[in-house]
């Protein structure tokens, strides 16, 4: 797992900030899963799991009731609901 670190240091208090600001803008540019559980811990049907070989989130459509507390809290927007076609 990445973690996003904040620059230390700098040569002043405005290089410093130029630097968080960019380290905040790569860490939060991406909207791939970063695996962070939000989800999994969020989510009231437990439907979403974690993969013991891969270690990656599975979310299991047939309990899934569609609350989409999981996309709503989701900080990447890695998940996003889609009206199911029959």
């Amino acid at each position: 797992m990445e973690w996003c670190e904040l620059p230390a240091g700098g040569d002043g208090e405005g290089d410093a900030g130029a630097r968080a600001a960019r380290e905040a803008a790569r860490c939060l540019s991406t909207v791939l899963c970063r695996y962070c559980d939000v989800c999994r811990l969020l989510c009231p049907d437990l439907c979403i799991t974690r993969e013991p070989e891969s270690d990656r989130i599975v979310i299991d459509l047939a309990y899934c009731k569609g609350c989409g507390i999981c996309a709503h809290y989701c900080p990447k927007g890695a998940i996003r609901m889609e009206v199911e076609k029959r």
